[in-house]
């Protein structure tokens, strides 16, 4: 099967239109795509209608940003549905918003006293949707004060870097109730970030019971060896393996499409987890 559970478009930090990333994704042949632009599903709408009469099942997804013992954990959320729930999460991410867009300015503040002047309000006059450091990165870029996003992060933006700013997230299993109240399924994104096969297992262990039913082993980048490894993580908690490209355009450049392909088994098992009432 072919799909996308996992890409970015202009509502958060990717850079192209919600729509032509579900375009470009149906171009490739998805059978199942969900966008899942950070804090937000305001694309859902346009992939729907970009994707209709293509066969594929849209779903509405976004990948959530919460905390775990003091850790950044994303969350991917899919199918969520219309009623209190949905709008509950609606509420938080709205306040995300704001706490984000104070944050950028923060962030261009620390900048500033390090010597390097940047314009808040013009860079979020450039953002579409959610703001966060990657706008800020590539401001950094194109002010000829770094070469690339990864030096704007590895010089200033990362997490407890001189220019970072700390930002309120909702705690992990704040975010699963959150997301499971809005009838939706929640996977554990890109889990090769935290480091660390130990700590990855430990947040499956204690979450699992808590609607923690899906990882993303079939992350687009990995390669068999490092799939293999999630997978057995996935099969010893009888969980789902679910997957995505994390496209987003320009931002990522070494992910020319949205798109990838799972092997029959695996797909079969995530259909029924995603389409499950």
């Amino acid at each position: 099967m072919k799909l996308d559970l996992h890409c970015h478009s202009t509502c958060s930090d990717g850079s192209l239109a919600a729509a032509e990333v579900a375009r470009r994704a149906g171009e490739y042949g998805v059978e199942l795509f969900s966008l899942t632009d950070h804090d937000t599903f305001a694309g859902f709408e346009d992939t729907q209608q970009a994707l209709e009469g293509t066969g594929a099942t849209v779903l509405r997804g976004m990948e959530l940003s919460c905390k775990d013992n003091g850790r950044t954990v994303h969350l991917l959320l899919y199918d969520l549905r219309e009623g209190p729930g949905l709008d509950a999460v609606r509420t938080r991410t709205e306040r995300i918003f704001v706490a984000r867009t104070e944050r950028l300015r923060e962030i261009c503040g620390r900048l500033a006293k390090l010597g390097h002047e940047l314009d808040p309000e013009a860079i979020l006059a450039q953002t579409h949707g959610v703001p966060g450091r990657p706008a800020v990165a590539k401001a950094l870029v194109q002010a000829g004060i770094c070469t690339s996003m990864k030096e704007s992060f590895s010089r200033f933006l990362r997490d407890g870097g001189p220019a970072d700013v700390p930002v309120e997230r909702v705690s992990l299993r704040d975010g699963l109730d959150l997301g499971l109240g809005a009838g939706a399924k929640a996977s554990l994104a890109h889990p090769h970030t935290f480091g660390a096969f130990a700590l990855v297992e430990s947040i499956c262990r204690r979450h699992r019971e808590h609607g923690l039913t899906g990882l993303e082993a079939l992350y687009g980048r990995y390669g068999k060896a490092e799939r293999t490894g999630w997978l057995r993580l996935v099969d010893k908690f009888d969980m789902v393996a679910t997957g995505g490209s994390d496209f987003h355009g320009e931002a990522i450049p070494e992910v020319t499409r949205p798109g990838i392909e799972l092997d029959v088994s695996r797909s079969e098992r995530l259909s029924q987890w995603l389409l499950s009432a």
